[in-house]
């Protein structure tokens, strides 16, 4: 008989016999044999337009993803941490104008600190303290930039449901958007649910802005897997709120895409 040990740092759920042990030291040393490169954040690749009003070629476009992580240790600093670099790039491509340009590409670097949760031999959550950077690269009135200080959290309900939060601390630095936090908010919270045949992936995200009122920005995806044995999904994405790009952070989008998404076969990071 079989049973699933879950290791959502490789994005795999690891099969050990019924009889074999695992305690914590056990579990942690199953996920410092994990990668060290990996994907961070779900990579996809969608195509939508407006919701509400009549498509046309200047509110249609293409959004895609680009986000991975790579591990600089194992688990050998204090509290069994782990040091990790993050990287995720978006762009928002407004393919169906003249000469497709490029609208808006945002850059985002980060370093951070990732501590597993292990109680009762078994792994329920992950904590991560991390620096990151935010900008498009842009100079002039067009500049976007801002830096934030995270801590991001996530719970293992179950093999198919996870919650996830995450808090920052910004430091504003671009001169052109010093009003950011009304629209791209201070903290977030959502959760991600797999279905028991793993074919299906549900994620829904609220982004909380500045203020005393229920003001969200809000995140929906809905993948099916293409194939059991890849992780490649056609995924429906729905937005709603402002902060999708950072050129256009105070503006408002209600957008519905459809594309290929790419993600890791357990949980993913938000």
């Amino acid at each position: 008989m079989l049973v699933g040990a879950i290791f959502p740092a490789s994005g795999q759920i690891v099969k050990t016999e019924h009889n074999e042990q695992w305690d914590a030291d056990s579990i942690r040393a199953e996920l410092d044999k994990r990668p060290y490169f990996s994907l961070y954040k779900d990579t996809y690749f969608i195509a939508g337009t407006v919701l509400g009003g009549n498509p046309t070629k200047y509110n249609s476009d293409v959004k895609f993803q680009v986000s991975f992580q790579q591990r600089l240790t194992k688990s050998v600093l204090p509290w069994h941490s782990y040091l990790y670099l993050f990287y995720t790039q978006k762009a928002i491509w407004n393919v169906f104008e003249r000469s497709m340009p490029f609208h808006d590409l945002n850059f985002n670097p980060g370093i951070g600190i990732s501590r597993y949760v292990i109680m009762k031999s078994r792994l329920v959550g992950k904590f991560t303290v991390m620096f990151e950077h935010e900008s498009n690269g842009r100079d002039g009135p067009a500049s976007r930039s801002w830096n934030k200080l995270s801590l991001a959290g996530e719970a293992y309900i179950s093999p198919f449901l996870m919650a996830h939060a995450k808090y920052w601390i910004p430091i504003i630095d671009g001169q052109y958007n010093r009003d950011i936090l009304r629209y791209s908010g201070l903290y977030q919270a959502g959760f991600q649910a797999i279905s028991n045949d793993d074919k299906w992936v549900l994620d829904m995200t609220l982004i909380k802005r500045k203020g005393w009122n229920m003001n969200f920005n809000t995140v929906v995806q809905l993948g099916y897997r293409i194939n059991h044995n890849s992780n490649q999904f056609i995924m429906l994405q729905y937005y709603n709120g402002y902060g999708e790009s950072l050129l256009d952070y105070n503006q408002y989008h209600s957008r519905l895409r459809i594309g290929l998404l790419i993600r890791p076969q357990f949980f993913s990071d938000f």
